[in-house]
């Protein structure tokens, strides 16, 4: 997005720095001035423009509560610590004396989702439960001290991340800004744009410092009027967070409600789907795990009723064999079968660097091994994509990843101010106009016939792959052509 002067041409784009020259001076012949540039950098002006000053509010808000996310970790731990934490001790019960405990505090009706074993000494042991008065992905956690079965407490949880209550506000609120399903379309436009706006405004920045032949802007302008400094402080900033910007914008698509669904069927059709453990006793093999669980939902259901009969002794059986088999870390999960036939899981939950989440399937009744999944086993795209989401959660590599995030969130929000202040600062100092005008306009139809089918290749191809930002594209250009018609001057006929 850009503001203008009186003359209405474009001045200075919002994210990325790459505003043309100033006006030209007063009393100077227009046949004699240069010719415009060309068609490339006023459509990725205008394009910059219109997203900016549309889609701006929505990245503003992720970028903001994406950086408060990155932070909860650290907030949970401070106001949860009762429940978190218990005093540590030499030894621990067994997980059957701890659920039984668990089961005493809750009632003899309420059947268990899943148990995280205290990861390490100090730590209390999740007992989760489902319940029919939660929502999707929650279950309730009893936390139990490992060393003397006292209940710490009793939270809603939220996801095969956990997240508790405080974390979880800020994860609806960064997903769907607390409006159900209708809200994930803010998150799913913010994610799309966010890439396209960060590439338009890298590329105006190009070709008019290539244009000038200046040397490159590293850090922002301490003096001068109040527009250049803004626009420095925007550039600069922009250019240092942009491959963070590109990434956020890549692994949040995948996060997104249509967008995401053609990922999916993307990774599925070409065979790069993630390994899932078979819980399956018949051998007809299992579904594909939502590997988005730990952010955006997914992991036990609330709805998920658990055989009557699981004996809480079993818990520490199965462990045992997992941690023969593959199980090597702390952070576990284990899960009985919801059902008649299917086969315990054992699953590791450890997503800090190295990765480690194998997991195994038990039968009960025979407590045979009857399926194993190895991380080092996944293929190269299911690798990438679980460590992009972790590092898009913060959770790779623990607080040094939570700042860079922070920071990130917090400049590329800094950056949407900067450039409606920028807009504002540039705007015509005579007349009524409140703002800048948009850049110009019918860049279009001085391109090659190659660079606008191109543009419209570019166009239909995010429309099919990105509905939603497809559709938000297809908006401006109905309300710029209606903008456009409506101040279209018209011609008088001269009176004879």
């Amino acid at each position: 997005m850009s503001a203008t002067g009186d003359t209405g041409e474009p001045r200075g784009p919002v994210f990325l720095d790459g505003s043309p020259s100033a006006d030209r001076p007063s009393g100077t012949d227009p046949a004699r001035q240069p010719r415009r540039a060309g068609w490339l950098s006023p459509l990725l002006l205008r394009l910059h423009f219109y997203a900016g000053v549309f889609v701006g509010p929505f990245v503003l808000v992720a970028a903001a509560s994406g950086a408060l996310y990155a932070l909860t970790p650290q907030i949970e731990q401070a106001v949860y610590d009762h429940e978190l934490h218990a005093p540590a001790a030499a030894s621990q019960l067994a997980l059957r004396d701890q659920i039984l405990a668990a089961d005493a505090y809750v009632g003899p009706d309420e059947q268990i989702v899943a148990v995280r074993p205290a990861p390490e000494p100090g730590d209390t042991t999740r007992v989760m439960y489902a319940g029919e008065d939660l929502g999707a992905s929650e279950t309730r956690a009893v936390f139990v001290d490992p060393a003397t079965a006292e209940i710490r407490g009793d939270l809603t949880a939220y996801g095969t991340s956990g997240a508790l209550p405080v974390r979880t506000w800020v994860t609806q609120l960064h997903r769907s800004l607390h409006l159900g399903e209708p809200g994930r379309l803010y998150s799913e436009l913010a994610a799309s744009w966010l890439g396209v706006v960060a590439l338009a405004g890298l590329g105006l920045w190009v070709t008019q410092r290539w244009r000038a032949r200046r040397k490159k802007t590293r850090r922002p302008a301490a003096s001068g009027p109040g527009y250049a400094r803004t626009r420095s402080r925007h550039t600069t900033t922009g250019l240092w967070v942009l491959g963070v910007a590109l990434f956020l914008s890549a692994t949040g698509i995948t996060w997104s409600e249509h967008g995401g669904g053609n990922v999916s069927d993307l990774r599925a059709a070409v065979g790069w789907t993630t390994p899932a453990v078979s819980t399956d006793l018949s051998g007809a093999g299992g579904d594909a795990p939502d590997e988005h669980a730990g952010h955006h939902g997914g992991g036990a259901p609330a709805g998920a009723v658990a055989a009557t009969d699981v004996s809480r002794g079993a818990f520490d059986s199965v462990l045992t064999i997992a941690q023969d088999v593959n199980v090597d870390t702390g952070l576990v999960e284990i899960r009985p079968p919801t059902e008649a036939g299917a086969a315990w899981v054992v699953q590791e939950i450890q997503r800090s660097y190295p990765t480690e989440v194998d997991a195994v399937a038990i039968d009960g009744q025979t407590m045979q091994v009857v399926d194993r999944v190895d991380f080092d086993d996944f293929s190269l795209v299911a690798k990438l994509s679980r460590w992009g989401i972790d590092l898009h959660m913060g959770s790779m590599f623990g607080f040094v990843n939570q700042l860079v995030l922070f920071f990130a969130g917090s400049a590329i929000a800094a950056m949407v101010v900067w450039g409606y202040v920028m807009w504002w600062q540039r705007r015509p100092r005579r007349g009524t106009r409140r703002v800048g005008k948009p850049p110009e306009r019918g860049v279009l139809r001085r391109a090659p016939w190659w660079g606008a089918a191109l543009a419209l290749l570019c166009a239909g191809a995010v429309g099919v792959f990105l509905p939603l930002m497809g559709l938000s594209l297809a908006a401006f250009v109905v309300v710029d052509l209606l903008v456009g018609a409506l101040r279209a001057p018209r011609r008088s006929v001269p009176v004879r």
